[in-house]
């Protein structure tokens, strides 16, 4: 969403980025914490969902209804082209990114690992094929890829080191419930609409500030086009929230596919070995794809041969986390994976 050669633009991202670090230390977190346990999940990815849309909506209707009289030909053309570019590079970058991941991570087949997402699929009535892929790197896994490409589920070499044969299909379930739950259109579809608003917030400003062709010097432009960026902030943080739901929806997957317990264990262990030391932690941040990860709050790494019992498991559910960095996270801190694992009727 970040604008490279407008120095207007720009200036209204950094307002939008300091207004959203506002609100995430302030209001998201009380808010979050006052509708905790209200609502079911498929509840709250539901009304999360509505939330994303009808605030999207409402801003493009404000646009059209209030700024329009102000906005001209060239602003609409200007606005519409600026929508068709976004739309246009999300859906290349929806297309290339299987085959731009196969490349980057030297993605390999492997015919164990086939078996064991053959027999996960067949155990959750996936209707489709599935291409399993091994890449190297600390213990993680990530679903990708499209109807075009195929849809594969990557498992690094340190997943498969650390995790046993039931753990490794709670993981493979999770990788699998994102395609049975289409996560990847889904999620490309909701992270472009704070763009579109965020863009036509900057086309508002623009033409508010113009003073050519009598359209210049409207007030309406210049204040819808401000709000319009604050909330495409907002929007931002709503679609974050709603990929930490999905990574839950997921979770349940994983749960079906091999029990509750089984994928306790497998995050529970992933947990435990980020938090061994430093290192790994730069291969998983400084990924581009890192929030397709089963595992992305991450802080550290050592020894491959993780082992992790009840009390762990335990202890783990009781450990604290940080609300606010929750709130900017792709993925649920694993605390709360865990207990929410405890809560589902399978």
């Amino acid at each position: 969403m970040l604008p490279v050669f407008d120095p207007i633009a720009l200036g209204l991202y950094f307002v939008g980025y300091i207004f959203m670090f506002v609100v995430a230390a302030t209001v998201a977190p009380r808010v979050a914490k006052s509708v905790s346990g209200r609502f079911t999940l498929y509840g709250a990815m539901a009304l999360t969902a509505v939330l994303i849309v009808l605030t999207t909506a409402f801003i493009i209707y404000l646009f059209a209804t209030v700024a329009a009289p102000g906005l001209g030909a060239y602003g609409w053309g200007f606005f519409l082209g600026l929508i068709f570019f976004v739309v246009l590079m999300n859906l290349i970058t929806y297309f290339a990114s299987p085959f731009m991941i196969n490349a980057s991570y030297g993605a390999r087949s492997d015919p164990r690992l086939q078996q064991v997402v053959d027999e996960v699929a067949a155990r959750l009535g996936a209707p489709f094929k599935l291409k399993a892929v091994v890449v190297d790197g600390p213990p993680n896994a990530f679903a990708y890829g499209n109807f075009l490409a195929g849809r594969y589920v990557a498992v690094t070499s340190g997943m498969l080191s650390l995790t046993d044969r039931r753990e490794l299909e709670a993981v493979v379930g999770h990788e699998i419930g994102h395609h049975l739950h289409r996560d990847n259109a889904l999620m490309l579809l909701f992270g472009i609409l704070p763009s579109i608003v965020y863009y036509l917030g900057v086309t508002a400003v623009h033409l508010g500030l113009s003073s050519s062709n009598n359209r210049g010097g409207s007030p309406a432009l210049l204040a819808i086009g401000v709000a319009a960026v604050l909330v495409s902030f907002l929007i931002q943080l709503l679609v974050l929230a709603f990929s930490r739901l999905r990574e839950y929806y997921a979770d349940t997957a994983g749960a079906k596919a091999a029990g509750k317990e089984t994928m306790q264990f497998a995050l529970a262990k992933i947990h435990k070995f980020y938090f061994s030391a430093p290192e790994a932690r730069v291969a998983v941040q400084e990924s581009k794809f890192r929030a397709l990860f089963i595992y992305a709050l991450v802080n550290a790494v050592a020894n491959p041969f993780v082992t992790v019992t009840r009390s762990d498991v335990e202890a783990i559910k009781r450990a604290g986390y940080s609300p606010f960095e929750e709130v900017f996270a792709t993925h649920p801190p694993i605390p709360k994976r865990l207990r929410f694992l405890d809560e589902l009727q399978l």
